[in-house]
């Protein structure tokens, strides 16, 4: 393992020890800092805002901005107690409901687990994760040893299933049939192959149609998971929701990829500083169109 990663090491689990008040002020020190330090991340953010919310003045944008840094600095202080903590540890950081549908979900069939980017993204995975085995797609570090730290972290139990971005949509197929839930998160911009353009807050964002055809051509259920941090009290809560209705239906692949846009943003709305901002969500453009953030 590289230094850098063994120093990080170090110091998650010096934070997974630490009591939850503790890492929740190390946390809003970090969200304080990161406003000032990331600057290249701010512009994004603040790009993506003012695209998303044309009509939300500057002011409250930026305090927007500056909520969103707190709730991701938090989410990576937290990742200490999903990656080092106790499974008690972890049952009382995110809770859980609804997971009664993917126990029924996989007694009718294949389930994907939809799971939008909110910073509860990895808490709601790892909670999940205690209560039976998954598979899911995870995009490979460059750095070895912070790859190896992320796959530990996020394999610790129940068997844990992590498919390369590489490997391609097959690997999983394989794990769908094997009777295993996939997590699924269909709104990063991977560019244009696999993907169609289609809106996201009226930009035209391109979507990933591997839910649509996975539920067409395999019979999947899609189930969505929302997981949102709670300011308040530091924690978080992850929901199951039941499986979309008529889900591709008769919708081709692009009628269907809208579709879960506009599912995703009446999900970003009820909690909007929690959405994952600080990604390029709109790099790939159509042809002839220039770059966003250029």
């Amino acid at each position: 393992m590289s230094r850098s990663a063994n120093f990080v090491e170090h110091v998650m689990r010096w934070l997974s020890r630490r009591r939850p008040a503790t890492r929740m002020r190390i946390g809003r020190t970090l969200g304080r800092l990161s406003w000032w330090l990331v600057r290249r991340r701010r512009k994004v953010v603040m790009r993506n805002l003012g695209l998303c919310f044309p009509g939300l003045p500057e002011r409250e944008r930026r305090y927007l901005a500056r909520q969103h840094f707190a709730a991701l600095a938090q989410s990576i202080i937290d990742r200490s107690v999903l990656w080092y903590g106790s499974p008690e540890q972890i049952r009382e950081l995110v809770t859980l409901s609804g997971f009664e549908h993917v126990t029924e979900g996989l007694a009718r069939g294949p389930v994907i687990l939809l799971a939008p980017h909110f910073i509860g993204l990895d808490a709601g995975a790892t909670r999940l994760s205690l209560e039976g085995p998954a598979a899911s797609m995870y995009q490979v570090q460059s750095d070895p040893g912070f790859d190896a730290l992320f796959r530990r972290g996020r394999t610790r139990f129940n068997d844990i299933q992590l498919v390369s971005r590489r490997e391609g949509i097959r690997s999983l197929l394989r794990h769908l049939q094997a009777g295993l839930p996939l997590y699924y998160l269909p709104d990063m911009d991977f560019g244009a192959r696999g993907a169609v353009f289609v809106p996201f807050f009226g930009v035209p964002a391109a979507t990933l149609t591997a839910p649509a055809q996975l539920a067409s051509n395999w019979g999947a259920q899609i189930l969505p998971v929302l997981t949102y941090w709670q300011p308040d009290t530091g924690r978080y809560h992850a929901r199951v929701l039941p499986p979309l209705r008529d889900f591709p239906g008769k919708d081709d692949p692009a009628a269907a990829a809208a579709r879960l846009n506009r599912e995703i943003e009446a999900w970003v709305d009820a909690s909007p500083s929690q959405y994952y901002w600080v990604h390029k969500r709109f790099k790939t453009r159509p042809p002839g169109e220039p770059d966003i953030y250029d």
